[in-house]
């Protein structure tokens, strides 16, 4: 007899992002159609605990998407201080990106250049599936953008 586990019940409740600028990373992604669930300022033991720093001190923002089904946690540490890094190249390990599917991805990066925010090479097409590209958004953050071809 083979011993079979049930999956244990797991929901993604959002992708968690620490960037240098609250309000201008907030203004790109609501401009791209992301909607502010809330806002909060954190710190206390209990945020020490949950994170793993001492004296833990962030403004945070909860965004989603318009279909109710992502969300992203944007943190702004006050305390303590960020640490700058290099942006994330798309071949290193850790974590990644963020992607969105669009309904008009020239009219998303129109957007995006409203906030010096341009493709990183082009605008690709896969296989007349998708046209996709990655741009580098606000702190450094990658993100992936991609059109459904019409008639797929």
């Amino acid at each position: 007899m083979r011993w079979y586990r049930q999956p244990m019940p797991i929901k993604l409740e959002n992708v968690g992002i620490a960037v240098r600028d609250l309000e201008e990373t907030i203004a790109f992604f609501t401009d791209l159609g992301l909607t502010v669930m809330g806002r909060d300022t954190v710190s206390g033991e209990w945020a020490d605990t949950a994170v793993g720093l001492d004296g833990n001190h962030a403004k945070i923002a909860v965004l989603q998407t318009p279909d109710g089904h992502g969300q992203l946690e944007l943190f702004e540490y006050l305390h303590p201080d960020a640490i700058e890094t290099n942006p994330t190249l798309p071949n290193e390990i850790g974590m990644h990106r963020v992607a969105f599917s669009v309904d008009d991805i020239d009219a998303a990066l129109e957007i995006a250049a409203k906030h010096g925010c341009t493709p990183l090479r082009g605008v690709a097409n896969y296989q007349d599936i998708y046209k996709l590209t990655y741009l580098r958004g606000p702190s450094g953050i990658l993100v992936m953008l991609a059109q459904e071809v019409k008639g797929h």
